[in-house]
């Protein structure tokens, strides 16, 4: 089976004015060949007829739980195990919330609720309630159960403001749908990702190190893994959980990490470096702790091993993606590091300021030898994504997807 053809996919429309753009999604889904079935809130009903969507897919249109004609035989539990696929489209703010509390007050609710489906979301709302604590607190909630984000994208919104918020063109979401139905942007590829910090110990209890957190390399490899890849992560010491279906290797020092890259380097298709590795290490770690009793302590200080210009120099290396944190000049700096190392790809952003590390949020200047994109502010867990399909395209042009 190819794509969406054949697959039964349930579309869940809320309210919001974006519920337009889910007809021409239907229509899309549709002309993919697939079975597909409109389940509309009360609300999304304020904004776009039922009528229409039994139009473009031939199908009723349901958006009652208590619907006599249907419940007489569980018509809801029979609807959830029709599909192979859900997709929220328009996701407001308000349904978000209910999917992560597990509310079950109407139709598209309980279904989700009773569906052991995939379940892709794409959301919608003014940019102000997109970056509200509450609905990035909701939305880490369904990322951490295997929910499927698509968007939001920045762009003038309905409101008359302009930023994060509006819906995914039907377009980009059927192309998310069409791949998930198979098996994803890179099945049967192996990826090795570094990410965290390293600690390079001076005496038994304090050691030099960077501010990473770990985020963005984390959300890295958990946007690998639901592309369907097999994923290696070698983390260093950070407070974060292992992504479902990662195997992760825990390190603390560069020469630790990098033991553990080249232990496995020459079994993976795409290397990720998104570590902060310390560029240092002193020279002679003390036994016993250093004590305080001098004004001045002296390190004699060796540079740590540049793991990703060795990878990237392998003769039959994999393909490379770097990252660059870069407190001025990012453009030109980012540049010069891809050219110097001989780097497939690279993503650098701007730190300090509050900017890039411990932040939820992050922004990407993407780099490649003839071209480059940039990735606007976003959640590291959306940001992940758009930089891994952005990889796959160059990844492809490098000859390497066949």
């Amino acid at each position: 089976m190819a794509g969406v053809a054949n697959q039964n996919i349930l579309l869940g429309v809320t309210g919001g004015i974006a519920a337009y753009k889910s007809v021409e999604l239907a229509r899309l889904l549709v002309k993919g060949g697939a079975r597909v079935r409109v389940v509309m809130t009360e609300a999304a009903c304020r904004f776009v007829s039922p009528l229409t969507f039994q139009a473009v897919t031939a199908n009723p249109v349901r958006t009652q739980l208590f619907d006599e004609a249907h419940e007489a035989a569980m018509g809801h539990i029979e609807l959830a195990r029709w599909a192979d696929q859900m997709i929220i489209a328009p996701a407001s703010a308000d349904f978000m919330a209910r999917m992560a509390q597990g509310l079950a007050d109407d139709l598209l609710s309980t279904l989700y609720l009773a569906s052991t489906a995939s379940v892709t979301v794409a959301p919608a709302m003014n940019r102000r309630m997109w970056r509200h604590p509450a609905v990035q607190h909701n939305l880490s909630l369904l990322e951490d159960r295997g929910i499927r984000i698509l968007g939001p994208e920045t762009g003038e919104q309905a409101c008359g403001d302009t930023g994060i918020g509006r819906m995914s063109e039907p377009s980009e979401i059927f192309a998310a749908l069409d791949v998930a139905a198979g098996s994803g942007l890179f099945a049967g590829r192996k990826v090795l990702i570094t990410a965290g910090p390293t600690h390079e110990p001076f005496d038994p209890v304090r050691f030099i190190g960077n501010r990473s957190s770990g985020k963005m390399g984390f959300a890295v490899a958990q946007a690998f893994v639901r592309e369907g890849a097999e994923v290696l992560l070698v983390s260093g010491p950070v407070q974060l959980a292992t992504p479902a279906g990662v195997q992760r290797i825990n390190v603390q020092t560069a020469l630790q990490m990098r033991e553990a890259v080249f232990d496995n380097i020459q079994a993976v298709d795409i290397f990720v470096a998104c570590a902060a590795v310390a560029d240092y290490r002193p020279e002679s770690p003390r036994e016993n702790k250093i004590k305080k009793t001098d004004d001045r302590l002296e390190l004699n200080l060796l540079r740590n091993p540049d793991i990703l210009a060795e990878v990237a120099a392998l003769e039959k290396g994999p393909f490379t993606l770097g990252f660059a944190a870069e407190t001025e000049n990012l453009a030109e700096n980012a540049r010069a590091k891809l050219s110097k190392k001989k780097l497939d790809m690279l993503a650098a952003n701007r730190v300090g300021d509050d900017l890039g590390f411990e932040s939820d949020d992050n922004s990407l200047l993407v780099l490649w030898p003839n071209g480059e994109k940039q990735l606007p502010l976003q959640n590291k867990q959306q940001l992940a994504h758009a930089l891994i399909t952005l990889l796959e395209q160059q990844y492809r042009d490098a000859g390497r997807g066949d």
